[in-house]
């Protein structure tokens, strides 16, 4: 056996990507049930089966190691299908926010340059016409529809049910390496358009590893997962990690708070992830104390902060379920800080300590630890850790820096070294747990012709917790209502995006060197949602 054959076959048996960790839970458990959506339900044997018959299928139609494919669903277990089929060809799955407008769609087929596509039946228009503002359309050369019902489909559309029916269920034999890039998910910062996060074996199964462990995760788990998978939380922190440890798994297509309080009730859900507004929604439901929800064993949170009175409140209502807050971000495959249940009376508001395998602290402006009480910037070392920002190298090296990554948060540790979060350094907005680049927004209001200057941040929300809104200057002589400005970003952005609240202003406050206090305009304009 030469070198190279050798380097080879010790790589096969020491893999450890993605695409294995259904394999092994199916070897494991292989009648056990893995996941459940509408009226489908998968056993771990079936569920690679028809993993490996997709792979199969997108490898026949020209799919291969490195190519981007596209997702453009809502919830769906073909979405889950694709993900581990696309993982087994080492092809890059690229999740798309189903909110977004087709010109942001376009955006992300062009920058990510994919040659696949995947849409459900009821997303096609947007994805068709994304196709023609992204120029891609001749590139693109996979197409699939999930959902399609057997219905007719346009030119070069395939049904997706066509892929999983494919003849070959062999296991595909592509080399994937640890640090070959799987997924790219794109996530709002400062700039105008997102970034391309670049996801590795190493990172995610590493978190994988980290949620399990301090979320304290078992195979007898019954997980509810109710939040979009194309979000980095939903699926890398929870679906993901529960497929690779063995759980049973139940996908909803939202989390409409009726039929989450009914699913928990009737399938025994053990463990559901919500950010704060999906918990609230579900307090303040007419259901939520009719609903048997004694099974409930682990809940969590994330994505933006939980107010304080709302984890108390849960605490009383729900007095089995140890309650958990998740900090993190899609750069860090999400996971970077974890509260533990029996923190959460005795640290209130915090985001808690580093994960199992990650290292966090507070630094100043060039980079120095900070001392506990001063606040400084979050920044993380750990295999979680993004292996960049696709085709974006300048901003990879800046997020890096001093063989750190800078979170972009700023934060204070106390003496037992738990961080609460104190603001953001980049100007994003969480609103629903959906990021927001105040500079979109930004934008898109000053190409209205009657806008001279603006503002756009977030204020306090009672339910979606942070709310977009903006401060705008007219033109000298303009004359525009807060009403206009918002139908025109309506027509331009998606709806979590476009500001539910616009104030017209004579000046917006600066400092000396002329920059935008936002801070200020926070604080005056706290009281607008009510």
């Amino acid at each position: 056996m030469s070198d190279q054959e050798l380097t080879s076959t010790v790589a096969r048996a020491r893999r450890h990507a993605l695409g294995d960790l259904l394999h092994r839970s199916a070897a494991r458990t292989p009648g056990k049930t893995a996941l459940r959506y509408r009226d489908r339900a998968h056993t771990y044997a079936e569920l690679d089966t028809v993993v490996d018959r997709t792979a199969n299928a997108l490898t026949a139609r020209g799919v291969a190691k490195g190519d981007r494919v596209a997702l453009l669903s809502h919830n769906d277990d073909g979405y889950v299908v694709l993900t581990f089929a696309l993982a087994r060809l080492g092809a890059i799955a690229v999740p798309v926010n189903f909110m977004l407008r087709a010109g942001e769609v376009a955006y992300v087929l062009e920058h990510s340059a994919a040659v696949g596509l995947v849409a459900e039946s009821a997303l096609l228009p947007v994805a068709q016409e994304a196709l023609e503002l992204s120029g891609r359309d001749p590139s693109v050369r996979v197409r699939g529809v999930l959902g399609s019902d057997g219905g007719p489909l346009p030119e070069g559309w395939e049904a997706f049910e066509a892929w999983t029916a494919h003849a070959d269920a062999s296991t595909p034999q592509v080399p994937v390496a640890d640090d070959d890039v799987l997924q790219l998910m794109y996530t709002s910062g400062t700039e105008s358009r997102p970034k391309g996060v670049m996801m590795t074996s190493r990172s995610l199964v590493t978190q994988y590893v980290s949620c399990i462990v301090d979320g304290r995760y078992g195979a007898d788990d019954v997980a509810l997962h109710a939040l979009p998978l194309f979000h980095v939380a939903a699926q890398h922190c929870f679906l993901n990690p529960n497929l690779y440890l063995g759980g049973t798994n139940v996908v909803l297509d939202g989390p409409d708070p009726a039929t989450v309080l009914e699913t928990v009730e009737r399938e025994r859900i053990t463990s559901l992830f919500c950010p704060p507004t999906v918990w609230i929604g579900l307090l303040r439901h007419p259901d939520f104390d009719r609903r048997d929800l004694s099974s409930l064993a682990k809940g969590y949170y994330g994505a933006s902060i939980m107010p304080v009175a709302v984890v108390e409140e849960l605490r009383r209502r729900l007095p089995g379920m140890a309650l958990f807050n998740f900090y993190g971000q899609t750069e860090m495959s999400a996971l970077a800080l974890v509260l533990s249940p029996e923190d959460q009376l005795r640290k209130p508001g915090s985001a808690g300590t580093a994960c199992v395998n990650g290292e966090t602290r507070i630094v100043d402006d060039l980079g120095r630890p900070v001392g506990p009480g001063v606040e400084g910037e979050i920044v993380h070392r750990s295999p979680h850790a993004t292996a960049g920002y696709w085709n974006d190298p300048e901003k990879t090296a800046e997020a890096f820096r001093d063989g750190w990554f800078h979170s972009g948060d700023l934060g204070v540790a106390d003496e037992d070294g738990y961080v609460t979060i104190v603001d953001r350094k980049k100007d994003v907005i969480k609103t629903g747990g959906e990021n927001v680049a105040s500079r979109e927004v930004e934008e898109v209001l000053h190409q209205h012709p009657a806008v001279a200057e603006t503002a756009v941040f977030g204020i306090p929300h009672p339910r979606w917790i942070e709310a977009v809104a903006a401060v705008v200057v007219p033109r000298e002589g303009a004359t525009v209502q807060p009403e206009e400005l918002v139908a025109f970003c309506r027509e331009r952005l998606a709806g979590f995006k476009t500001p539910r609240y616009v104030v017209l202003a004579d000046a917006l406050p600066k400092n000396a060197s002329g920059k935008i206090l936002k801070r200020e305009l926070r604080t005056s304009h706290a009281g607008l949602a009510g």
